[in-house]
């Protein structure tokens, strides 16, 4: 009925690279997460993860620093996602395969020292040493797979390490294969798997998104947002080239997909039209799944005392 009034948790996007005109890897700072992050409760995101792509180890660095800055007073910023630089230029996308690298010891001393905020790490497991993963994890890391050629054996020997997630499944990876089933076959047969998925119409075809919602693997709904959203410019500068939106659709002037212009309430709306999902599914997909995957299900994605 048009009257129905639905309260539902805030969503929490784990994969937020800008908004509001701002671009994080361009402005790692304070200030532009803050910008971001205003710009994406207009549209009921309440917490995220703002996300900083392939970048140098200087700026990395004091990205990471500026998230953790903000971990403790600003209760919608949960800490920090870093995807990339250990990723495989096979599947580089739109980061900087130039930049993309194996990691050192600075690297692991960073990502696992004491931190306030949560961190996920999306990285290509065969281009990190054996024991990374479990390195990361054991510090309270979570690790999820993206940007990758990772095989069919490869992916369970990362699983097994403990790696549970899967940056924007279908993209950026290697195909579903009769003979090389890849990460896509592992995350979907995996209860213990979560895995981000990117409902614009424009990423993945509403079909596969649609036989990925048949599998045991528990889905997150994520944007991927560039600076457009929430924002008043359709353009904006990544790696010194010009991203446009057009039609919608968030790319390099060579067709390559530059994440996208979708907030998460319109993520939600999606699910329901083009994935035929129920309502109260959505709503899960893009709050309660998330904080679980995160280990903030005790805090956030509910409707309950202290929450």
């Amino acid at each position: 009925l048009p009257s129905e009034v639905w309260l539902a948790p805030g969503f929490i996007d784990l994969q937020v690279n800008g908004g509001g005109d701002v671009l994080f890897n361009n402005s790692p700072t304070p200030e532009a997460i803050r910008a971001i992050a205003a710009a994406h409760r207009k549209f009921g995101t309440t917490a995220l993860l703002p996300t900083f792509i392939t970048d140098t180890s200087e700026k990395m660095t004091v990205a990471f620093a500026a998230a953790e800055s903000l971990a403790e007073s600003e209760p919608g910023i949960l800490g920090i996602h870093l995807e990339g630089p250990f990723l495989s230029s096979e599947k580089a996308g739109v980061h900087a395969a130039s930049l993309m690298r194996q990691p050192g010891p600075a690297d692991l001393k960073m990502l696992c020292g004491l931190r306030k905020g949560a961190l996920l790490v999306t990285l290509a497991p065969e281009r990190v040493p054996n024991g990374f993963i479990a390195g990361l994890v054991q510090s309270g890391v979570r690790v999820s797979l993206g940007h990758s050629m990772a095989t069919y054996a490869e992916t369970l020997a990362a699983m097994a390490e403990g790696l549970t997630g899967f940056t924007h499944l279908f993209n950026a990876m290697r195909p579903l294969a009769s003979r090389e089933p890849g990460p896509i076959a592992a995350a979907l047969e995996s209860p213990n798997a979560w895995f981000g998925i990117i409902v614009d119409g424009f990423h993945v075809n509403p079909a596969m998104l649609r036989l990925s919602l048949r599998g045991l693997g528990r889905p997150i709904l994520v944007t991927d947002a560039m600076p457009p959203v929430g924002g008043r410019q359709s353009k904006f500068d990544l790696y010194g080239a010009e991203i446009q939106i057009i039609g919608g659709r968030c790319a390099r002037s060579d067709g390559t997909l530059a994440g996208s212009a979708l907030h998460m309430a319109a993520a939600v709306r999606n699910c329901v039209h083009m994935l035929r999902v129920p309502l109260e599914d959505a709503l899960r997909f893009a709050s309660r799944n998330p904080a679980e995957f995160i280990g903030l299900g005790h805090l956030l994605g509910g409707l309950r005392p202290g929450y």
